[in-house]
């Protein structure tokens, strides 16, 4: 099996040496999605906003992989503030709906440009 780069213009480019997500075989590693729109600006607000906006460009990546939320095996959750936890998971229940990979979450002193969240991803992809 080869690793396989993912990238798409649907979803913020990398800030860094990294890649959007890396396909092995038929599973998917995302790389942390921070709440940056198309131009690599954060996007204004709190974190539900800031929320959203890491689901919107996950599901872009996903997408661009062949995948879906549905198939979503694992979720890291790092959350500057555990006391908003209660509003992420408001949000994350409502992109993944009846289904519930496994996940953690962990509260973090900083991230990467000062944001409230970031989520990686780890799913299945339909191989031929």
């Amino acid at each position: 099996m080869t690793l396989k780069t993912i990238a798409t213009p649907q979803a913020p480019a990398a800030i860094g040496p990294y890649s959007q997500a890396v396909q092995f075989g038929n599973l998917l590693f995302t790389s942390g999605q921070i709440p940056l729109n198309l131009d690599g600006v954060v996007v204004e607000g709190g974190i539900e906003e800031q929320t959203h906006q890491v689901f919107r460009n996950l599901e872009a990546v996903l997408s661009e992989a062949g995948s879906a939320f549905h198939k979503v095996i694992k979720a890291t959750v790092f959350i500057k503030d555990m006391n908003q936890f209660g509003q992420v998971n408001e949000i994350y229940a409502s992109y993944f709906g009846e289904h519930k990979p496994a996940r953690s979450t962990v509260e973090v002193a900083r991230l990467p440009k000062d944001v409230l969240v970031e989520i990686e991803l780890i799913a299945t992809i339909d191989v031929e």
